[in-house]
């Protein structure tokens, strides 16, 4: 595949991607500064993610919207809080895409539902990432695949049928320009979680490019 004009496959340099994600902890500034310091590391292309709390759930306060886990961090936090704190306002966008562009890196960003990709498109991102929780999202993985924009699909949620069925849709609208990830959808997770082993069988199962979304705390 390609992502802006680069050539991924199998024996070339990997592309790296950089989370910028909620790192920036809702400030514009700290969001330049990572992306100066991901371009300083040799990173390949910055990623964002496209969302607010209301396109990801409600503002609720009935229980089933609040997080029950003493294990976690945000235990007792509502969810539309730990969204609206975390998200990456829309207007932050392309100021980051801009910095980030004359910084020599690529632009990517996930995205969430059918207006974010339609925004994404207008930005002109370089791909547009699917989050291992909307591979069931047909019709935004849909969406994703009409723009002829690549699209990368993480699988951390994913079922082999599932993976399956968001690469039939992607096919069925003409994308070609496509990557899986292998995922492991636990932050942080450990190296021994990471099942990178899989890759190959994904690679033949699915016919595309498979890479590794890495959540653990250092590298390998």
């Amino acid at each position: 595949m390609h992502i802006g004009g680069r050539l991924i496959k199998p024996k070339t340099e990997p592309f790296f991607i950089a989370e910028v994600s909620a790192n920036h902890r809702g400030s514009l500034d700290n969001a330049m500064k990572i992306v100066e310091l991901a371009a300083a590391a040799g990173a390949d292309a910055i990623k964002l993610q496209t969302f607010t709390a209301d396109s990801l759930t409600i503002n609720s306060d009935k229980s089933d919207f609040f997080i029950n886990d003493p294990e976690s961090l945000w235990d007792g936090r509502k969810l539309w809080d730990l969204y609206n704190e975390a998200h990456t306002p829309i207007e932050w966008h392309e100021p980051i895409f801009n910095h980030a562009r004359k910084c020599g890196l690529k632009c990517v960003s996930s995205a969430f539902d059918l207006d974010s990709v339609k925004l994404l498109e207008d930005m002109a991102v370089d791909a547009i990432k699917i989050a291992s929780f909307e591979i069931i999202h047909l019709p935004l993985i849909r969406a994703a695949g009409e723009t002829g924009i690549p699209v990368i699909i993480s699988t951390g949620m994913a079922a082999i049928e599932e993976i399956q069925d968001a690469v039939d849709a992607l096919n069925d609208v003409g994308c070609k320009d496509y990557a899986l990830l292998q995922c492991t959808s636990a932050y942080p997770s450990s190296e021994a979680q990471a099942n990178i082993a899989t890759i190959p069988d994904m690679q033949q199962r699915f016919g595309c490019q498979v890479g590794l979304s890495d959540h653990c705390l250092r590298p390998y």
